[in-house]
Order: structure tokens, then C-alpha cells, then sequence
């Protein structure tokens, strides 16, 4: 089978969710399948990560904005490999073509959410998706998204045949363990400044994300508590979380928290384990990879009792009601506890192990097969 996979931007310096996940499930079909052959087709940025194999060509297009690249640049691109399948692995895909088509939907939030709170640039991308992917959900012979939960999302909003779409759960890079030296964590700890002990919280400027609600809660905990325990910030940048201490009137606040900005991904798993707490109380999430990412690095979760989190924690986290900071603050108090935190640690490991790559991938190829069949 010839199959064309479309990740415009995974060549991006700063991979998000849908980047990584492509990339990962990528990494795995060429261990694994030496039968079909593959394009992989991305934007020109600098960053590549992967390598062309024997059955795998990389295909750089040129730079254009989203909309036209993946409209108008990639339609006409794929007709040079004249593909059995496509598969689209960032919610939208191009509208006019006939190739047998899988579209990767991660989530519906931008059907859900009519707010124009971001950027223009975030703006205009909510409105684009929410024109391309009802029609893109009807016209695909297979959807693939991450959970159950938006699975049945899927269904109910946009009317699609409940065996069209397939549920594959997103993995877990072998980075993520335990088994790292206390020398390895002392040089991270040395580059970014890091007290022995701290609460981690990825941010992120999505309302849905809840920084402001993780600042309001660790505020309330360090007041009740008298505590000096430090909170880390990782993924957003440092101007975004002052900015946010100061609507507060928190001002005092900023001494205790440590902003890291992006962290190279090789990074990340050994920040992980040095938290005490890692803190994920979102909104609303497809799946919610830090929350497994956390727990495969033996770190105590607390996430919101909402969405897809319930569903991927597994019984193995602190679930909270996002929209309370005093609610998060208590689980804040619990998840110190020694025995609290011996028993998160261990359900979270073993909760872990559910999700793999190569599961990910096998389960991906049975779908282009099945797509193949029809």
C-alpha cells in the first residue's frame, strides 16, 4: 500500500500535542512496517527530527500560510505519488480530494468554544477548523481520535456512524521513567535554578489550560499552609505569569515561582521527577498527555475530574473541580501526605503502561488496512 501522512508542522521547533503524537506514531510505523510505503509531507521549517528509511520518503513543501498549504500546496503534491490513502493528522484536511482519506481529530473544543479571547492568529484558526472539519468528519472513510470521551463527542456533534470512528490512545516515549541519576536531575536543577523541592504546573495561555487557576490555588496553600514549598512553571513564558501574579495583587508571589519557559522535550521527563506534585487541573482536554507523562515519572497527579482526564487518570490521580482553587489547594495538602503520595506514585506508574507507541501505530496500521479494504 502507498500511503501519503500529512504533519505540516512537525518539523516546528516547538512541537504541542498534535506535533508530538504524529511524530511518535511516525517513529514507531518504521520500526515496524517494512510492507507499505510511506510519504511523510511537512512544512519547511528547521527542525527535523526524523530520517527518511527505506520505505519512507520525508517530502519538504514549501512555506505557506496553513490555510493555503493545505488546501491548495498539498493537494497538488500528492498527485506526484498518486497514494492508496492519506492521513491528515491534525483535525482538518484538504477538502477536494479524492484519495481515500484518515483524519487524525484530536478534540471539537473549537466547535465548543465560540470565544475570540486569543491571538487573530488563534482566532482565525478556531474559525478555519470549525468550517473544514464537519465536512472533513463526513468525507473521511476512517477517524481516528484519542479517547473515548471524544470519541462520543465526535459522534453526537458531528452525526458521523459510530463505527467510522476508531479510538487510539496516544503513547508514552520510553523517556518518561524513573531511572534517572541524581546527578542527571542536579544538572537540570543547576540550569533553571531549581529549589530541592516545588509543585510543577505546565501553563499554557488557554483559558481552558486553568494557570490562573493553579496561581489562585497556590496561593491559597501557601497561605494556609505557612509553606515555602516553590511552584515551577514550565511552557509559557515568563512575562504571561508575572502578568497574571500581578491581576491578582499577588505581587509577593513572583519570589516563589520559577518560570522555565519551553523545555527541550529531552528535558522534561527528569523536571517530572524531581516535582513533589505535578498540578494539571484543565478544563477540558482530548487526552492529556503531562497527565501520563507525570505519572510514568513516578509524580503525584492532580487533574481535573472532567473530559477526557477522568478517563486516561484511571482512579490514579487527584481528581478536582478545576473551577475551585481552594478545592485544587486541598488536594495540594493531600498529595504531600506521605502515604497519599506513595499510593499516587505506584497507581500512576502502573496506570501508565497502558499507553505505547507501538500500540499506537499497530492499531493505526489495522485502520489504513481496514480504510484499504473498503
Amino acid at each position: 500500500m502507498n500511503i501519503a501522512i500529512e504533519s505540516q508542522r512537525l518539523f516546528r521547533e516547538t512541537k504541542h500535542g498534535m506535533e508530538v503524537v504524529a511524530e511518535e506514531v511516525i517513529r514507531e510505523l518504521q520500526k515496524i512496517d517494512t510492507e507499505n510505503r510511506y510519504t511523510i509531507l511537512v512544512k519547511n521549517d528547521d527542525f527535523g527530527t526524523l530520517e527518511e528509511t527505506t520505505n519512507f520518503k520525508i517530502d519538504v513543501l514549501p512555506s505557506l500560510p496553513y490555510p493555503l498549504w493545505e488546501q491548495i500546496l498539498l493537494p497538488q503534491r500528492l498527485k506526484r505519488y498518486n497514494p492508496d490513502l492519506v492521513h491528515c493528522t491534525a483535525n482538518t484536511a484538504p477538502l477536494f480530494l479524492n484519495t481515500p482519506m484518515v483524519v487524525t481529530i484530536h478534540d471539537l473544543m473549537y466547535l465548543e468554544n465560540v470565544s475570540f479571547k486569543g491571538t487573530a492568529y488563534q482566532n482565525f484558526g478556531n474559525l478555519y477548523r470549525r468550517f473544514i472539519v464537519p465536512k472533513i468528519a463526513r468525507k473521511s472513510k476512517a477517524i481516528i481520535t484519542v479517547s473515548e470521551f471524544e470519541k462520543n463527542n465526535i459522534i453526537e456533534r458531528l452525526k458521523v456512524h459510530p463505527e467510522k470512528v476508531h479510538v487510539v490512545y496516544n503513547g508514552l516515549n520510553a523517556s518518561f521513567n524513573t531511572n534517572y541519576t541524581t546527578t542527571q536531575l542536579d544538572v537540570i536543577r543547576h540550569k533553571y535554578k531549581l529549589p530541592n523541592q516545588f509543585f510543577l504546573h505546565i501553563g499554557n495561555p488557554a483559558p481552558r489550560k486553568n494557570t490562573f487557576g493553579v496561581l489562585e490555588a497556590y496561593s491559597i496553600f501557601v497561605e494556609n499552609n505557612n509553606s515555602d514549598l516553590s511552584l515551577v512553571i514550565s511552557g509559557c513564558k515568563p512575562d504571561f505569569i508575572y502578568g497574571l501574579i500581578e491581576s491578582m495583587n499577588k505581587s509577593k508571589l513572583k519570589q516563589r515561582i520559577i518560570c522555565t519557559g519551553y523545555l527541550p522535550k529531552e528535558e522534561l521527563p527528569l523536571l517530572y521527577n524531581m516535582a513533589l506534585v505535578f498540578l494539571y487541573p484543565s478544563y477540558r482536554e482530548g487526552f492529556g498527555m503531562p497527565i501520563v507523562e507525570a505519572m510514568a515519572c513516578g509524580t503525584p497527579v492532580i487533574t481535573g475530574n472532567n473530559s477526557s482526564l477522568i478517563e486516561v487518570a484511571n482512579g490514579a490521580a487527584l481528581l478536582v473541580d478545576a473551577s475551585k482553587p481552594l478545592e485544587i489547594a486541598s488536594a495540594m495538602e493531600l498529595a504531600l501526605n506521605t502515604g497519599n503520595a506513595e499510593a499516587l506514585k505506584a497507581k500512576g506508574i502502573e496506570n501508565a503502561k497502558r499507553f505505547s507507541w507501538k500500540k499506537a501505530a499497530e492499531k493505526t496500521i489495522e485502520i489504513y488496512n481496514s480504510v484499504n479494504r473498503k
